[in-house]
């Protein structure tokens, strides 16, 4: 594999471009701009990829960004991997359909891999991304929580990171939920590891990206990519310095 892709994000909560911290809904930030004039200034500022985040649906379940999507598949010539709230193959084809070039598919990766795995061989290993968010437990084991990370899934991390690389999955989004929208750095340890256990993944970071140093790590981590979200929209480094990285 070649090649290292920055992902400015957008996440999405009641049409406003927000962030959570690790993941909690009562913790929430508002941004400036709407999220197709975000996304505009992405373009602009040199950005091939975006990846956009269905909060609403991430909680409740049924896409609903498809408008935001068309718009930005009309205006930009950004490609998009989204996701939020997928549950059934429709939602993957209705995603598609207004202009994704990946679909997301978080949760459901861990409680049903076997649907998963049918998406993946219908749709393509290029255009589904498996997120897949982790804890590392006492034992120093990366545990799966679900259910609003309230439950642990019985599959390790690197159980399900290896059937999924042996069923033909190339991208994977994992993210420390100890750093998620906290600005303390990218577990890099986490992604070392990764590429030792699937170094048939194109892996990328997400969480805790706080400055220029995070990207580099990451890369020199063995990622293929890294989702940079509050770190841009607060202003701690610009998207042209991080993809002149």
């Amino acid at each position: 594999m070649t090649g290292f892709t920055v992902y400015p994000a957008i996440d999405v909560r009641e049409g406003r471009v927000v962030r959570l911290a690790q993941g909690d809904y009562a913790r929430e930030t508002r941004y400036e701009g709407e999220p197709l004039d975000v996304a505009l200034r992405y373009a602009v500022q040199g950005a091939e990829w975006l990846h956009l985040v269905d909060l609403d649906a991430a909680r409740a379940g049924g896409y609903t960004l498809a408008a935001l999507l068309a718009d930005i598949a009309h205006h930009t010539p950004l490609k998009v991997q989204t996701g939020g709230g997928v549950r059934k193959r429709d939602d993957v084809a209705r995603i598609f359909d207004a202009g994704a070039d990946r679909v997301v598919i978080g949760s459901l990766s861990v409680r049903e891999p076997e649907t998963v795995l049918e998406w993946l061989a219908e749709f393509g290993s290029d255009r589904i991304t498996v997120a897949l968010d982790t804890r590392r437990d006492d034992a120093g084991v990366w545990r799966l929580p679900v259910h609003g990370w309230t439950e642990t899934a019985s599959e390790t991390l690197d159980e399900l990171a290896t059937r999924y690389a042996a069923a033909g999955l190339r991208h994977l989004l994992c993210t420390d939920i100890a750093r998620d929208g906290m600005l303390t750095g990218p577990n890099l340890d986490l992604y070392a590891h990764l590429r030792a256990t699937v170094p048939t993944l194109a892996v990328q970071a997400s969480g805790g990206v706080s400055a220029l140093a995070d990207v580099n790590g990451a890369r020199d981590a063995g990622c293929m990519g890294i989702v940079l979200g509050r770190a841009l929209l607060e202003g701690r480094f610009t998207l042209p310095e991080a993809l002149a990285c």
